[in-house]
């Protein structure tokens, strides 16, 4: 079971950045935003949906880490420890709840095998990469021997 709840929060983590990033910390209070634009808008409506998901079969206490984890995450979006408090609360709300496991496991896509998540200016993303180069006036050198 700990195998597959960590493979769970795996495969949730993309959504729920997307969904921070697109919403910040009043992701679990809106239904939807008019800025969010419908290529992203898949991706971080359901990284919403994970978080509303998860939030609304915890308790009171477990309600308040979720929103905690939450707002840090969304205030310090490149800070990984915050990144994983939020990952923390939704593995422990999996190994809670088998019934909210089987819920995720139906909203979340059918794994592919191969996710490649790329966001930013001139940001490269593949699943092979030999010499990949970004940016104006870029030089690649070969090897000195």
């Amino acid at each position: 079971m700990s195998t597959e709840i960590a493979a769970l929060v795996e495969q949730a983590t993309p959504y729920l950045s997307t969904a921070l990033t697109a919403y910040g910390a009043a992701v679990l209070e809106r239904a939807e935003h008019a800025a969010v634009g419908a290529a992203v808008e898949g991706t971080a409506g359901l990284g919403r949906r994970i978080l509303h998901l998860v939030w609304r079969r915890r308790d009171e206490e477990g309600r308040t880490a979720l929103e905690s984890a939450v707002q840090i995450a969304a205030e310090e979006p490149d800070d990984a420890d915050a990144a994983g408090a939020l990952r923390h609360q939704l593995k422990r709300a999996l190994r809670e709840d088998a019934e909210l496991v089987r819920e995720l496991v139906a909203l979340l896509p059918a794994s592919s095998g191969v996710t490649v998540n790329v966001s930013g200016t001139r940001a490269i993303g593949a699943q092979y990469l030999g010499i990949a180069a970004s940016g104006d006036n870029t030089t690649i050198h070969p090897p000195q021997q």
